[in-house]
């Protein structure tokens, strides 16, 4: 049995659509919104949401849905960890001010 090159897609499918225009870049911002710099991952959450939006009212003229989502959910967990971490350290300086004000007076 003969099947045809890979550059061809699926026998009896065709090729597959092409990936979004942005699928690359929600999920490299969602990776380093998580990783490294939680400043990028309202980026990748917004974006994702706008590409998955498009992908599905394209009816499968678009693809790369997975590596959009994957990105996108990357990007809220990034956007959580960002606002846990801002409360966390408005927390820390309250908490500073109220110590080294009562520790003033007495």
């Amino acid at each position: 049995m003969s099947y045809p090159p890979p550059a061809y897609g699926y026998p009896g499918y065709g090729p597959p659509p092409p990936d979004h225009p942005q699928t690359t870049t929600v999920l490299i911002l969602g990776i380093i919104g998580l990783v490294f710099c939680q400043f990028c991952a309202p980026f990748a959450w917004v974006m994702g949401k706008k590409a998955l939006n498009e992908i599905d009212a394209s009816g499968g003229a678009i693809g790369g849905r997975g590596n959009v989502q994957v990105g996108y959910v990357l990007g809220i967990i990034g956007s959580v960890v960002l606002i846990v971490g801002l409360l966390a350290a408005i927390a820390y300086v309250v908490l500073a001010i109220v110590i080294i004000g009562s520790a003033s007076t007495a």
